[in-house]
């Protein structure tokens, strides 16, 4: 499953993704809010109720913005099981995905497009997770830490 959330700094580029996601990649996004454009909600109210519903399943994902999309990301990895990263292009957004496992997308709304905004997503989505041994030995450290 995949889950997509925004405080009010990125509620706009959340609706537009929504979209692209549904109409472009034919993908269906569960939106976890916010429902409304509101100025006084708090980023991580969002990003604590997705990350905690990624961790759920080893194969959901969760894209996460806010205006510079480093709240969003501060918080979801505060979610044991979490790795959440800035997506800031798309190409960072690939070697995340692909060496990191990545799977909390947070981006930065206030500094895309709408259309870097969806190459992004779209790496994201496409990417797979790389199994070799050097990046699952640094999962693993990274996992212990956690404990």
């Amino acid at each position: 499953m995949l889950y997509i959330a925004a405080d009010h700094g990125g509620y706009q580029l959340k609706k537009y993704l929504i979209r692209y996601l549904k109409t472009q990649l034919k993908v269906t996004a569960k939106d976890l809010g916010a429902k409304s454009h509101d100025p006084k909600d708090d980023y991580p109210d969002f990003a604590v109720d997705l990350a905690r519903q990624v961790v759920k399943n080893k194969t959901n994902q969760g894209i996460l913005l806010c205006r510079n999309g480093i709240g969003v990301c501060i918080t979801a990895n505060k979610i044991k099981g979490i790795r959440a990263a800035l997506g800031f292009n798309i190409e960072a957004t690939e070697w995340a995905r692909r060496d990191d496992h990545v799977n909390i997308l947070c981006l930065p709304a206030e500094y895309l497009s709408n259309e870097h905004a969806a190459a992004i997503v779209k790496k994201f989505l496409e990417t797979p997770d790389d199994m070799d041994e050097r990046f699952t030995r640094r999962l693993k450290k990274i996992a212990a830490v956690e404990k």
